[in-house]
């Protein structure tokens, strides 16, 4: 199973962003999948997650009425379209997905789901 994120570049505030996670190896059916973002010098975030069980999504309070999490079954991708990124967001984003639970992780410590895909930069700045 490969995730391959896409879609991260310079921004300035205000603006948005859409990445995308492309998969291979299997469908997104019945696994969770979600993204968190690790800024230089901070700890991991879990972002978003889509669960797979029940189609809830979650995101962080920190980007809720912001970003929203998407899937399209036929592609095999999930996107994360950002809409008023403000410098705070600026990280690397990680796609992520688990071998075998459809739940996203309660705690929203996406990042420890057991499946990450390559970052991609996003940089928010003026």
């Amino acid at each position: 199973v490969q995730l391959q994120a896409s879609g991260g570049g310079l921004v300035q505030p205000g603006g948005s962003l859409r990445l995308s996670c492309a998969t291979s190896g299997r469908t997104l059916d019945n696994f969770a999948i979600g993204w968190f973002r690790q800024a230089p010098g901070k700890q991991r975030e879990g972002v978003s997650c889509f669960q797979s069980s029940d189609g809830t999504t979650y995101y962080a309070d920190s980007v809720k009425g912001r970003f929203t999490i998407s899937r399209d079954n036929a592609k095999n991708t999930v996107f994360l379209q950002m809409n008023n990124l403000n410098p705070e967001d600026t990280a690397v984003y990680y796609c992520t997905s688990d071998s075998a639970a459809s739940n996203c992780p309660k705690s929203g410590s996406y990042y420890l789901m057991n499946i990450w895909g390559q970052g991609t930069l996003v940089t928010v700045s003026s």
